[in-house]
């Protein structure tokens, strides 16, 4: 093969825009089959995994090939035939890269559901075309609202088993969009399906003739996902401070990073936090050379025009234009641990780059996940429960609110003792 064009194309490859999807719905609507039904007709699974598929599928004595299991990995999934941990799967097509988080649907997996959600431009919802708007739909729903997934594409699955009726589609659509009015998402779409049979996964199924709408592998490719990022906002927290003490780069002090909003330029006048000190963009530097702009999700390194004192944790920003800067801040928080979280308790904290202590002063509500009523008053807050909580951190953050930059407003809880994660936040 041609050495030039296999450059080409790896540049291309490179160069592709990446789109996370997460999916979300009840027990046996079919997620896994749907994600297997994708990687099949996009022709991104290899003979061999496929053959180990039919193998499987015929000896658990099933008709055709179940392509549920090419993401069922663990051997518990299979068993039970339910999706218990988040798999992730790598796919790409000439026009994008994807990378699906396949997570499960029991309510006793909430937390695994959240963490594979947490990075998504796209959720797909799945809803049983014979069982409509089910309770655990709506708190999928409402669970990806609360992430600030920016779309939703809920999949009416299962049409094959109700004759690919028009009236049950618009039923469906109807009663999900009546629920939807409730929920913080701007951008919802409704495509009928059959993962099993393949019907609008790929290709424009004859036998929903009524429905003028893209296959879902269309959506996927062509959904702008560009301006999902806060490109107003300028945030740059400093991961590290890049000092290489050589011959060569006698002076170099760059300050290493992940942009987590708004759009750098060389020459721009900055602000440093905590300090308040104000200088100016030297150069942008990264692994592949010099760069006169940068925006998010970009990792790059910034060398200022004076030096000035600044570590790990601290937060490059616009003079005009910065993030809250408090110790006392309202947090929905999903609980990830067997151990309830403890009022008055003390626990580790990382937000961005940073990491300092946190004592819970307060648990405003907790939600009932089934009913999405508030509960006030309830201080239980066990596995897989979501509250509103306030704490107060050892010394000050600089964050936004979630819903106007998810890397910023998020926050990991982690318990000193075992160093184990054990909740989730989003700062209101």
């Amino acid at each position: 093969m041609d050495l030039s064009k296999t450059k080409d194309i790896m540049e291309n490859y490179d160069n592709m825009e990446l789109l996370r999807f997460t999916t979300a719905g009840s027990v046996d609507d079919g997620k896994s089959t749907l994600i297997g039904r994708l990687l099949y007709d996009s022709k991104s699974i290899f003979e061999d995994q496929y053959d180990a598929v039919r193998e499987s599928s015929e000896r658990r004595g099933e008709e055709g090939v179940n392509l549920a299991l090419l993401t069922d990995g663990l051997k518990a999934e299979r068993e039970q035939g339910i999706t218990i941990d988040v798999a992730y799967r790598y796919f790409s097509t000439p026009k994008r890269k994807f990378i699906i988080a396949d997570t499960p649907g029991h309510i006793q997996y909430t937390r695994n559901m959240v963490t594979g959600a947490s990075t998504a431009n796209v959720a797909l919802v799945l809803i049983d075309a014979r069982r409509g708007v089910l309770e655990q739909t709506r708190r999928h729903a409402f669970i990806a609202s609360l992430l600030q997934i920016p779309h939703l594409v809920v999949c009416i699955n299962k049409m094959d088993l109700v004759d690919y009726s028009e009236e049950i589609y618009e039923q469906i659509k109807r009663d999900f969009e009546e629920f939807s009015y409730k929920l913080d998402v701007n951008d919802v779409h409704f495509i009928p399906i059959s993962a099993l049979k393949g019907d609008n996964i790929v290709t424009k199924s004859e036998k929903t003739k009524w429905y003028d709408g893209p296959t879902l592998l269309y959506y996927l490719e062509n959904v702008h996902i560009g301006s999902d990022h806060n490109f107003i906002d300028c945030r740059f927290p400093v991961q590290y401070v890049v000092r290489p003490n050589t011959d060569d780069y006698h002076d170099y002090r760059g300050y290493a990073g992940r942009i987590a909003g708004g759009i750098f330029k060389k020459g721009d006048e900055v602000m440093l936090l905590p300090s308040g000190f104000t200088t100016k963009i030297k150069k942008i530097d990264t692994f592949d050379g010099e760069l006169e702009e940068a925006y998010p999700p970009m990792s790059v390194t910034l060398l200022l025009e004076d030096d000035l004192d600044l570590s790990r944790g601290d937060m490059i920003v616009r003079e005009n234009n910065h993030p809250e800067t408090e110790q006392d801040m309202e947090v929905m928080v999903c609980w990830f641990s067997d151990r309830p979280l403890q009022l008055r308790g003390k626990y580790a904290i990382l937000h961005t780059t940073q990491e300092v202590r946190c004592i819970i002063k307060d648990i405003r509500y907790k939600l009932d996940i089934k009913t999405l009523h508030r509960q006030e008053g309830e201080t239980q807050i066990g596995m897989n429960d979501i509250a509103r909580v306030v704490i107060r951190t050892t010394k000050p953050l600089h964050f936004d609110a979630y819903r106007k930059n998810r890397i910023t407003g998020s926050v990991l809880f982690v318990d000193e003792g075992t160093n184990e994660t054990v909740g989730a936040g989003m700062i209101i």
